[in-house]
């Protein structure tokens, strides 16, 4: 059966941007408005290894162990530091700086992360829960006195024990099966009498 350009625009349905996200980050060391201040984010990878089993002159492939990379975000600094703060007292509570030393037990180690793509109507389609994390990597923030028109930003890099996903959130519902767009404002005040306002909507197909 041929396939033609509105087969694919039937089914891509406009796509997803990597722009609409949601990170968070929980730990008991608190870590401010680190949803709002994360610049960036990655859905976490994990890799399946695989074992090669030598088979008279041929090679059977089986399935070995799952490992999980690490995850890094990107994180713009807030006037008061409190955001980096967290992280450096994070950090510093898993290994001291000055000697080797740790003030957390087991179960304090670790935090959680999650990580939520949301579609063109800001409505979660899958989010990603990152379980048992801690930050192996507190990155530099680079300082020059002819940095212009810019802010800064430092990453943050954590190993990661493993992850699990949920799409209960279901498809992005705020794009019409039937419009390729839709664009809307309905507000309406009302002001003694009268009704002042906008209620109008437009849609069509690409």
């Amino acid at each position: 059966m041929a396939v033609n350009i509105h087969d694919f625009k039937q089914k891509f349905r406009g796509g997803v941007r990597p722009n609409l996200f949601r990170c968070n980050i929980t730990h008991n060391v608190g870590l401010g408005e680190i949803e709002f201040l994360c610049k960036g984010a990655q859905i976490p990878a994990s890799t399946l290894g695989n074992i090669d089993v030598p088979f008279r002159g041929r090679q059977l492939k089986v399935p070995g162990d799952r490992t999980f990379a690490d995850w890094t975000v990107t994180v713009l600094s807030d006037p008061t530091f409190g955001t980096r703060a967290g992280f450096e007292e994070w950090s510093g509570k898993i290994n001291h700086h000055a000697a080797n030393v740790s003030t957390l037990n087991y179960t304090s180690l670790y935090g959680q992360a999650t990580v939520i793509q949301l579609g063109r109507s800001g409505s979660a389609i899958r989010a990603y829960k990152l379980h048992d994390i801690y930050p192996i990597e507190v990155g530099a923030i680079d300082l020059a006195m002819d940095t212009n028109d810019t802010v800064e930003e430092y990453t943050v890099t954590f190993a990661v024990n493993n992850w699990s996903s949920d799409d209960s959130a279901g498809f992005d519902a705020g794009l019409s099966q039937d419009n390729d767009w839709e664009i809307g404002i309905k507000a309406r005040t009302q002001i003694g009498p009268f009704s002042v306002g906008v209620n109008e909507t437009i849609g069509g197909n690409f």
